[in-house]
């Protein structure tokens, strides 16, 4: 997978995420959404002080399939 992983432990911040792809929060709970009722991530939410904080992490089921479309991607390139 060239060095592409999503770690068993590795936890991913909504606000990291909206900036880094730039999305607005409904966009980006549109996708998280649609991502968790594929069982694909799990979404932990709690409170730092009085903020809220909402987390994701990949599930086994959503690692698999991500390296599944990194490998499908990768097959396609080659292909060209």
């Amino acid at each position: 997978m060239n060095g592409t992983t999503v770690s068993d432990d590795f936890n991913v911040a909504f606000n990291f995420l909206k900036e880094q792809l730039s999305l607005t929060d409904g966009n980006l709970a549109s996708h998280t959404r649609a991502l968790e009722e594929l069982g694909y991530i799990v979404c932990n939410k709690s409170f730092v002080g009085r903020k809220p904080r909402t987390v994701f992490q990949a599930t086994p089921q959503g690692r698999e399939a991500f390296k599944s479309h990194i490998e499908a991607l990768e097959k396609f390139l080659k292909s060209k």
